[in-house]
């Protein structure tokens, strides 16, 4: 059973294509992720399916309902946590998820109930009567997780969950997620620009890039389109003139099949066989004197797939969409 359902769905912003043309079907129970760099049109997609903005063309239906004719139906059905922290952190954890519950409607009782389920499924117990000002920032997130289940939604949207977590809290953010879907049958929409969160967490993953999905499918499916090994040498100079004679040389010898020059004078090799490449990559390496730092190899991953189909890392978007910005605000 399709639980969201989108066809064809546009926004712009005066000039600015956002979301261009993007169609995708969300089952019930699955965890599906949004991945893309900043910019790419992940929260304006996801804002979209929670009604906070109307499309410029194309349909979406949540839960049954279409976006832009039922939107409180919508409301109903869905738990959503945004990307920046919205709690008031004045309020303790328990005033919080109080508030959040008697807007939906749930009744005295029952929320009572819920808050003390909650704050024993996100482990806050001890947390929930203290004010949030004084909560860790995984604490807030994992309160705000709690707070968008209050009302026992049918889909729980998550944008960008664990930006900023340190790597313990993000795992343990991990942990509560798959738990809802594992004991609760909840279906959870999230974005993130995290390669390993959404190779850990999600059942299909689109990536988007430019407001377009680029492709979609179960993270193994998608790694397995790259049947090479993957080989990074990081090096102390690579001067692009002999970087590119240096792959001649393993070229012509039949050791790599595919090479590119990252950031941080890392180089990037396709290997059919990365115990017989490394040996030959490390010899040519060394004569064009070139001295290697660190060496590594691993089966390809969402990160080569992304650079594969985009031509870039996700840290070059990413650095990019920073720059696009600072020249944004100087021109003003």
């Amino acid at each position: 059973m399709d639980v969201i359902e989108i066809e064809g769905l546009t926004k712009r912003f005066g000039d600015v294509l956002a979301v261009d043309n993007v169609s995708f079907k969300v089952k019930k129970g699955e965890i599906f992720g949004f991945l893309g760099p900043n910019g790419a049109g992940k929260t304006t997609l996801l804002n979209i399916l929670v009604t906070v903005l109307k499309p410029t063309s194309g349909t979406a239906r949540v839960a049954g309902y279409d976006v832009l004719k039922y939107p409180l139906k919508v409301r109903e059905k869905i738990g959503v946590v945004f990307q920046d922290i919205t709690l008031d952190r004045e309020l303790t954890g328990r005033e919080n998820l109080w508030i959040h519950g008697r807007v939906y409607g749930v009744n005295t009782s029952r929320l009572k109930k819920r808050i003390d389920e909650l704050s024993r499924f996100i482990e806050l117990e001890k947390w929930i009567d203290v004010q949030v000002k004084k909560y860790s920032g995984g604490m807030m997130r994992r309160l705000e997780i709690a707070r968008a289940l209050i009302h026992n939604p049918e889909i729980l949207f998550l944008d960008e969950p664990t930006l900023g977590l340190d790597p313990q809290t993000r795992v343990h953010v991990w942990d509560y997620i798959k738990r809802l879907r594992r004991e609760h049958g909840i279906t959870v929409f999230l974005t993130t620009h995290y390669m390993d969160e959404a190779e850990k967490l999600c059942d299909r993953v689109a990536i988007i890039d430019h407001g377009k999905i680029i492709s979609m499918g179960k993270p193994e499916d998608l790694t397995r389109q790259i049947d090479r090994e993957i080989v990074y040498v990081r090096v102390d100079e690579a001067d692009g003139f002999k970087v590119e004679k240096m792959f001649k040389a393993l070229g012509e010898n039949g050791f790599v099949e595919g090479f590119r020059m990252l950031e941080d004078k890392t180089l990037r090799f396709l290997v059919d066989d990365a115990s017989k490449a490394i040996p030959k990559i490390f010899e040519v390496l060394q004569g064009f004197k070139v001295r290697i730092r660190e060496v590594k190899y691993s089966k390809p991953t969402l990160e080569d797939v992304f650079l594969q189909l985009t031509g870039k890392s996700l840290r070059e978007y990413e650095a990019g969409f920073v720059e696009h910005v600072r020249l944004y605000h100087r021109r003003r």
